[in-house]
């Protein structure tokens, strides 16, 4: 399997021969495949530059500082050519996917200023990320899928060597095409889909999308032409829907094709069950009207696969879900992850990529001191209960032991201290920072993975309590059981906010309280 660092035989760039490194220019970096290659470019040993309309928003990149960023439009020409100078080989990433009608015109403007200027400055080669589509006079391609063929028309006409690599659904999380399946699937145990759903496709993992981009900049001049590039397996839709279901601990979709479905109506319907924009949704389906497949391997002649062969679909989703240790750091709601991994979030990811998270947070101002405040949250949960009404705890817990869960009966070790891996009723403590937060995990019966954070903050002079729910929902169930017990985090959570600060400023933890504030029985 390739590096995710480029450092691998054949993917370390050559230098030139003055000793100097050869200079990358990437058009679209701050893109999903953009963000993603430019570090890969770099650890490999070329210098990169960046053209950006908005070179802030580089900024919060871990490359920015690594990276040349010049401003600029790539349908400007005269930024085209300044930004082309001793350029040894453009990355050719922006198109208009999401942008309306005139997004051909746009396109194509684009691409015939980026071929005057690879032209008139002398590159040695353009790489461009195409879209994977049939063949033949026949065919009627989509709108987007036509206007990314015409592009690579144009490029190859332009005289510099250009080798357009052509991917179909990329698979890789923040991906477009992979956020679609993922919500699809978790959303809906019965899909009526069309007929579309039935068609071969031959999905890629993004970490093998980044190895023919980077393994591209070397190949030899004298190849100019138009690549498929494609992973190991080829699928139908519905069962790469299905394929994401056994990856992410779902039961199997139930997937109806129906012929009345068009484009059109398909894409409000993904707009509707899914975050992904109607916009965006569109040309994706668009896309899917055709069976995508390789129609050959020619691209092994000119660029060998990665080490260790190219990245199976059901492993792609492993990766994507971030449940392979060698890529990422298990998941969490802090997004701690290991850099450079190819399915990372990245600043340039739409809000609505990765793995749908509930949240109920909750802030307080307290004139109480820290030590008193941290009293209360390590002491809550056993005898002292959760300083919310007790009743619907019971409730909560009568339930979990109906459904064979553990229950809201094993109380807690200690009365007063916490560490990591103590019980606390139906939760086990993840991890203290003691005077700072402690979080707690759900271990009660729930359609998907739950923890309860609280924690003391200072902020503008002052000291907060911070309080917050994470639901991670498991299919649909997940999504009804949030929305069921949303009504009640309303009460529970609200008087757990306020009972803490106001024991807080009593004076801190005392003998057990009942969730109302009164001396009960001591343990």
């Amino acid at each position: 399997m390739s590096s995710p660092t480029g450092r691998e035989p054949g993917l370390r760039a050559v230098p030139r021969p003055d000793g100097t490194a050869p200079r990358a220019l990437v058009l679209g970096a701050t893109g999903y495949v953009g963000g993603r290659l430019v570090p890969r470019l770099l650890s490999a040993g070329y210098a990169v530059r960046a053209l950006s309309r908005s070179p802030e928003r580089t900024g919060a990149f871990p490359w920015r500082d690594e990276a040349e960023v010049v401003p600029g439009d790539a349908a400007d020409c005269e930024a085209l050519a300044g930004a082309m100078r001793d350029v040894d080989v453009v990355y050719f990433l922006v198109h208009s996917m999401s942008a309306g009608r005139g997004f051909a015109s746009t396109d194509r403007a684009i691409a015939q200023s980026v071929a005057a200027a690879a032209r008139a400055a002398g590159v040695g080669r353009i790489v461009y990320l195409s879209g994977l589509a049939p063949e033949g006079d026949g065919v009627e391609l989509s709108p987007h899928l036509a206007s990314r063929r015409e592009v690579g028309r144009i490029l190859l006409d332009s005289g510099v060597p250009v080798l357009v690599l052509q991917a179909g659904v990329v698979i890789g999380s923040g991906s477009a095409s992979f956020e679609m399946i993922r919500h699809l699937t978790e959303v809906l145990p019965y899909m009526p889909a069309p007929r579309w759903v039935r068609n071969f496709i031959q999905p890629i993992a993004v970490r093998d999308v980044l190895h023919y981009l980077l393994a591209a900049a070397r190949t030899d001049p004298s190849v100019s032409r138009t690549l498929d590039i494609g992973g190991p397996d080829v699928l139908r839709y519905g069962q790469m829907m299905n394929g994401y279901a056994v990856e992410a601990g779902l039961p199997q979709r139930r997937i109806a094709a129906l012929p009345v479905l068009t484009p059109r109506l398909a894409s409000y319907w993904v707009g509707l069950v899914t975050p992904v924009p109607r916009r965006l949704a569109q040309p994706l389906v668009e896309s899917l009207q055709h069976e995508c497949v390789v129609k050959d391997r020619d691209v092994d002649d000119v660029i060998p696969p990665p080490e260790g062969g190219l990245t199976g679909y059901r492993q792609a989703v492993r990766l994507a879900l971030g449940r392979v240790e060698t890529d990422v750091i298990e998941t969490s709601w802090v997004d701690a992850s290991l850099p450079g991994a190819p399915s990372d979030p990245l600043p340039s990811d739409p809000d609505w990529a990765g793995r749908t998270v509930f949240t109920d947070a909750r802030s307080r101002a307290t004139t109480a001191s820290r030590d008193d405040l941290w009293s209360v949250i390590e002491s809550i949960g056993g005898a002292n209960g959760w300083y919310s009404p007790s009743l619907l705890w019971l409730v909560r817990g009568w339930m979990d032991r109906v459904v064979g869960g553990v229950g809201s009966n094993r109380g807690r070790r200690s009365r007063a201290r916490l560490a990591v891996g103590d019980a606390v009723d139906f939760w086990r403590v993840e991890a203290v920072e003691r005077g700072a937060l402690l979080r707690l995990r759900a271990e009660m019966k729930v359609p998907g993975s739950a923890w309860l954070e609280m924690g003391c903050v200072e902020a503008d002079g002052e000291l907060r309590y911070t309080q917050r729910a994470v639901f991670f929902p498991s299919g649909l169930g997940g999504r009804l059981y949030w929305l069921c017990v949303l009504p009640f985090h309303g009460v529970v959570f609200t008087d757990m906010a306020r009972r803490i600060v106001a024991l807080a400023e009593a004076g801190g933890a005392r003998p057990p309280y009942d969730t109302i504030g009164r001396e009960s029985r001591p343990l």
